[in-house]
């Protein structure tokens, strides 16, 4: 307990004193307090323990409009550091969460990206931790940004887009490859899709975003007419904009829709087919052609505008075309 408490200490004064100072106070704690034992109070011992407060974060994180799949991931992420470094989230150190990020990507051969991510959890919940007094200050919150090497991830070309739809074998797959390339909708906003949500006369359509937040998302003239015909050819009456192809009929999941792209863009030849590089690919090209970045920050339903320019690819083709215009 004594450790605890000068530990509890030098973390309180960590912005009022120098290193050089912060051992002078240690060393006077210690020196102090040897041979005395350090008694908790009442109030410290009836301290909610670490499946307590993280089932807490949790719920104020739902409540903010987190989707149960990164609530899950949150909640995960948190139990396996305190399982790995052994102590209540009172006693975690900086120092402790430096080497478990460290220990992590060594052990696991995970992505830098993937390091950053559980950084910027464990970031989010210290930082509640101490914006509802469970702790003085977070341990998380010298740690920066993981840096990381940018990968230029593809976009689909025009040809492979064609490619696909070439190899759909049905109406219902034709107008799901149309959507997700004219509106870069996700596939978790796709298959929340009703009827009702579709207008046909202004060529747009209400998805569920993030958050829970609607956006309004917009359409071609060829996604209008696949999306009709497929409509027309049902026999169901589910409310549903895409169902399954057989009885019962029920709504398209995002592991089916990710499991047709997949087969589409096998059956193309196209490598790493998968429904987010839609949402890539609508972004790289509509930058490209001169919309502006907010504007398409709107569209994919970005709170950050660094979101967007992540999935931006400038073309090279025509960064090559501006050199020799401007330069060379």
């Amino acid at each position: 307990m004594n450790k605890e408490f000068i530990d509890g200490v030098l973390q309180g004064m960590l912005t009022h004193l120098d290193n050089e100072k912060l051992d002078i106070l240690k060393s006077v704690l210690e020196a102090h307090l040897r041979g005395k034992t350090i008694v908790p109070s009442e109030e410290e011992k009836e301290a909610p323990e670490n499946a307590t407060v993280i089932e807490r974060f949790i719920s104020a994180k739902k409540i903010e409009g987190c989707s149960e799949k990164s609530l899950l991931y949150y909640e995960k992420t948190l139990a396996t550091l305190f399982e790995s470094i052994g102590k209540g989230y009172r006693q975690v150190t900086t120092d402790d969460i430096r080497c478990y990020l460290a220990t992590y990507h060594e052990k696991r051969e995970v992505s830098k990206v993937t390091i950053d991510n559980i950084r910027r959890i464990l970031s989010s919940f210290f930082g509640w931790l101490e914006e509802e007094d469970y702790i003085i200050k977070s341990p998380a919150r010298r740690i920066h940004k993981v840096k990381s090497t940018l990968i230029v991830k593809n976009t689909y070309t025009d040809e492979d887009l064609e490619t696909m739809r070439d190899s759909c074998q049905n109406v219902r797959d034709l107008a799901i490859i149309d959507i997700l390339s004219s509106t870069g909708m996700r596939v978790g906003e796709l298959v929340k899709l009703k009827k009702a949500d579709i207008d046909f006369n202004e060529r747009e359509c209400i998805v569920l975003g993030k958050g829970d937040k609607q956006r309004t998302v917009y359409f071609d003239a060829r996604t209008k007419i696949h999306l009709l015909g497929y409509l027309e050819s049902r026999k169901d009456d589910n409310e549903s904009l895409f169902v399954s192809l057989r009885k019962p009929y029920k709504p398209l999941q995002v592991g089916g829709v990710e499991r047709l792209i997949k087969k589409l863009g096998a059956t193309a030849n196209i490598k790493k087919a998968h429904p987010h590089k839609f949402r890539r690919t609508l972004a790289t090209g509509a930058i490209d052609k001169g919309m502006p970045i907010e504007q398409v920050q709107h569209l994919l339903g970005h709170k950050r505008i660094d979101t967007t320019l992540m999935y931006a690819m400038v073309k090279q083709a025509n960064v090559k075309a501006s050199h020799r215009k401007y330069i060379g």
